[in-house]
């Protein structure tokens, strides 16, 4: 598979070249020069093939020969000791639990997979890489468990200051060793932007700069690994539709390139909180970013979501073709809260802001097709969101033991503004 700029068509790359560049020369998006039929992978996968072999043998079949099956199995067993679970809660709705890893996030499938093979990769090439990163929350905690310890890359992870949970805002800064955290005065918007103006940033070029953020292929093809794994799983129930939490889009854009690839599956729900830019594109054609607003579900505080790049791309700037694979909601945090409690009244299930966003958007999906099955990615545990959770069903969510060390341990975090500059002379002055 070779990957081009969604800015540019003119020069190709290898998975390599893109995972370890991470953004494309010109500041555009890596994505794949075309799409191949996988169609018969998918008819001839088993329900009863557990996630690494699936995972496994897909890698090899969507990157070979660039990755052989021998290299894939490597990548896998490293990165993934955990797994996806599915769980049924009623007739009409199964959640898909994504929360089982190291940070307790979605985020670990993409983090994992690409520490994994980036280790790999630069024992094989005796180099070094530094990954610097953007978090609304989730990313950065998944970002530091993977690549923590790695010999070979150190880790810069930039989040927004009074943004994040005080368990995301620890998991990112109390890792110590190769992670540096940086706690940036602005939004997520301001970090994202920060990040992609170091890559094109020419006073920077010596540094062996890549990302962990969903810009990168690497994080984002692995996450197709659980809407393949779950289908497979689900096939022999009926007609289902993936509910998806979004917030930078990589998660849905990670669905709709397994859709591309030949998964019969679709249309896709994306489920936003109230920075709603992609719902409103949705409904009346202009697509209009805007600086985001904080809400109970931190990680989706996304104003302008880089992954719309890909979604242009894949479908060739056509409204008309968004509106055919996606359908979306906005739910505010007041009807989340609700959604939280009702959820765990009725059904004894307790859910995260983000996943209870999920939840309503698959109740608003089914009033427009009623008899449809939702399948909800939920994209973290409950207990990353104790307040929240506790002010919307009054009990306290319990989380592993091993979190109660994390939030023992000091902060340590460097304040920086919200510059390009101040990114710019803090990597210098550290590298």
């Amino acid at each position: 598979m070779k990957f081009v700029s969604t800015l540019s068509s003119q020069k190709a790359v290898s998975f390599t070249e893109a995972i370890f560049s991470g953004l494309a020369p010109d500041g555009g998006l890596y994505h794949p020069v075309y799409m191949p039929d996988l169609s018969d992978f998918f008819r001839n996968l088993s329900d009863e093939i557990p996630f690494n072999e699936m995972a496994s043998d897909f890698t090899s079949t969507l990157l070979g020969p660039e990755i052989d099956s021998v290299t894939a199995r490597k990548i896998v067993h490293d990165a993934f000791f955990f797994g996806p679970v599915l769980r049924k809660i009623s007739d009409d709705t199964t959640i898909l639990e994504l929360f089982h890893g190291p940070s307790l996030a979605f985020k670990d499938f993409g983090a994992s997979f690409l520490a994994s093979a980036m280790n790999h990769l630069l024992e094989e090439q005796g180099n070094r890489a530094i990954i610097l990163t953007a978090t609304s929350g989730d990313t950065g905690g998944a970002v530091a468990q993977a690549f923590y310890k790695k010999i070979n890359i150190d880790v810069v992870i930039l989040y927004p200051s009074g943004r994040v949970s005080s368990l995301q805002e620890k998991q990112i800064s109390a890792t110590g060793g190769n992670v540096f955290a940086l706690e940036v005065r602005g939004g997520f918007d301001d970090c994202q932007r920060m990040v992609k103006a170091a890559f094109s940033n020419p006073g920077l070029k010596e540094l062996p700069l890549t990302s962990a953020n969903s810009i990168n292929p690497g994080r984002l093809i692995p996450q197709s690994f659980y809407y393949i794994w779950a289908w497979a799983q689900m096939k022999a129930k009926g007609e289902f539709t993936f509910v998806v939490p979004s917030g930078n889009f990589g998660n849905l854009t990670a669905g709709l390139y397994a859709e591309a690839w030949g998964l019969p599956t679709g249309p896709f729900v994306a489920a936003t909180n109230t920075n709603d830019v992609f719902p409103t594109f949705l409904l009346t054609g202009n697509y209009l970013p805007r600086a985001s607003v904080p809400t109970y579900s931190s990680a989706m505080d996304v104003g302008s979501p880089s992954n719309y790049e890909r979604l242009k791309k894949l479908f060739s700037r056509d409204t008309d073709v968004f509106r055919q694979h996606i359908r979306a909601w906005s739910i505010d945090d007041d009807t989340t809260l609700k959604t939280i409690s009702r959820v765990y009244q009725d059904y004894g299930y307790l859910c995260c802001p983000h996943t209870a966003v999920g939840w309503r958007a698959a109740e608003l999906f089914r009033n427009q097709y009623p008899h449809s099955q939702a399948l909800i990615l939920s994209t973290a545990h409950p207990g990353k969101f104790l307040d929240i959770v506790k002010k919307a069903t009054g009990i306290d969510s319990k989380l592993p033991k091993t979190f109660d060390e994390i939030m023992q341990k000091k902060k340590v975090a460097h304040y920086i503004g919200n510059r390009d500059e101040d990114l710019k002379d803090w990597l210098i002055k550290n590298f």
